[in-house]
């Protein structure tokens, strides 16, 4: 069979820091693993390539297969829409995580299956009844000619080794803020903070296990480009996970670069191994410190303080490592807020800072709280988008709100990102398209600003 996996195009509406973390589409390089054997599989990746109607007409594939975020739903639709108009026969496939937490959002005349989890057991099952009509229920595939139905097995996407040679045509455009190329990999699933806020723990789940080491190895000699970025929920979880991974580097050999992202807390509880990691490849960290007030972490369900964050600042300073800090709006701030956390970035003085309002998500702990403060329902899925404003703003209007939200990302690009460091570690290039994205962000906020 002729299979096309597709990721579908960003969405130009949408809030995001697409242009500054750009990263490859790991799950479909693990389909294509799983399916290469016994199919013919091709990647189609829409941020890169866009004419999806040519793609059809010259490949003709027999399934298509779209994977999905909550911000994808309209356009994976769209698209599927446009594979049944050029051809009924297609089969139409999507998987991803709003599949697994609002897989609804796909009950589609256009939508054949839905894959609220993908394991390789399912998917081969899938692929082989198939061609001869799906009869059965399988379990985490919810299909249109069994009316959606679903047997209500619970399970999660399962990592699998990605065939990374199947985005070849597009790996030189993958990158992570200034490292480009870069790879993307995970060391290990699930995380037990559970912050209020945060979607991961959710698809995830709330305990973390290491992949399996045999299947990370591989997974890392793989590999070809010098930056790989863990998408882990907290890289510093364990000391023992840090030290184990350390352990793998030596013994494989290996000379990366390596991204990661971190807690607070975590980072504070294995100082003791950051010289060693340091000298293993360690060069930035995505430090989610979200907020300057300690009211609000402890709310968050953080287990850290502000002066924790400032000494984790300091800590990795020290040690040479740069900061990418990330920071959260709350809908109850007022022009103050916004002041005290400008000054609060200024004294953390990270390389990169992000900031986006808080958007309580459906199924999350804080959906409840703001539920009746929702600018837009549930299925208006294109606004949420992290970087939206989705909870009416408390104590200021919504425009003023935005406002201060774009003179707040204005002090970070202007200001506080560290523009000629980061011409010295990136090059130009790099940091053009950085400078790219920002003004992109700058110019939504601006509209979103106009429009009130």
């Amino acid at each position: 069979m002729r299979i096309l996996l597709v990721r579908p195009p960003r969405i130009k509406q949408a809030v995001t820091v697409g242009e500054m973390m750009f990263s490859e589409p790991l799950g479909l390089e693990m389909l294509n693993r799983v399916l290469r054997s016994d199919h013919q599989v091709k990647i189609f990746d829409m941020m890169i390539d866009e004419d999806l109607r040519s793609e059809l007409e010259s490949y003709r594939p027999q399934a298509v297969g779209f994977t999905s975020l909550c911000v994808d739903v309209g356009k994976v639709l769209q698209l599927s829409g446009l594979v049944k108009e050029l051809d009924p026969s297609i089969t139409t496939i999507v998987g991803g995580t709003q599949c697994l937490l609002r897989p609804e959002s796909f009950f589609d005349e256009t939508m054949d299956h839905i894959f609220k989890f993908t394991t390789e057991n399912n998917l081969k099952r899938f692929f082989n009844m198939l061609e001869g009509g799906i009869s059965d229920i399988i379990p985490g595939v919810l299909s249109r000619e069994l009316s959606y139905k679903d047997e209500g097995t619970r399970g999660r996407n399962q990592y699998l080794l990605p065939d990374r040679t199947s985005t070849k045509k597009y790996r030189g455009s993958y990158s992570y803020f200034g490292y480009m190329p870069a790879a993307i990999m995970e060391y290990g699933t699930g995380c037990g903070k559970a912050c209020s806020f945060c979607l991961r723990w959710g698809i995830e789940g709330v305990e973390e296990k290491l992949i399996d080491p045999d299947l990370t190895r591989k997974d890392l000699l793989s590999i070809e480009e010098d930056t790989i970025m863990f998408i882990d929920n907290d890289f510093f979880s364990s000391a023992d996970k840090v030290s184990g991974f350390l352990g793998l580097v030596k013994e494989l050999g290996l000379k990366k670069n390596y991204i990661v992202y971190g807690s607070v807390e975590c980072i504070l509880s294995c100082r003791e191994l950051l010289p060693e990691f340091v000298d293993a490849g360690l060069k930035a960290v995505l430090v989610g410190y979200e907020t300057f007030s300690d009211v609000e972490l402890m709310d968050y369900r953080k287990r850290a303080t502000a002066a924790d964050s400032k000494e984790v600042s300091r800590l990795l300073k020290a040690y040479k490592v740069d900061v990418w800090a990330s920071f959260m709006a709350h809908p109850d701030w007022e022009k103050d807020d916004f002041k005290a956390l400008r000054r609060f970035i200024g004294s953390l003085s990270p390389e990169i800072s992000t900031i986006n309002p808080l958007t309580p998500f459906p199924g999350l702990p804080i959906h409840k709280e703001f539920k009746d403060r929702l600018l837009f329902s549930e299925d208006d899925h294109e606004r949420w988008s992290f970087g939206q404003v989705v909870v009416k703003p408390s104590r200021m209007g919504l425009r003023s709100y935005y406002w201060e939200l774009m003179k707040t990302y204005l002090y970070i690009n202007l200001m506080s990102n560290k523009s000629t460091e980061m011409l010295k570690k990136y090059g130009f290039k790099s940091l053009l398209r950085i400078g790219k994205g920002s003004v992109s962000l700058s110019w939504k906020y601006l509209g979103l600003i106009i429009k009130g």
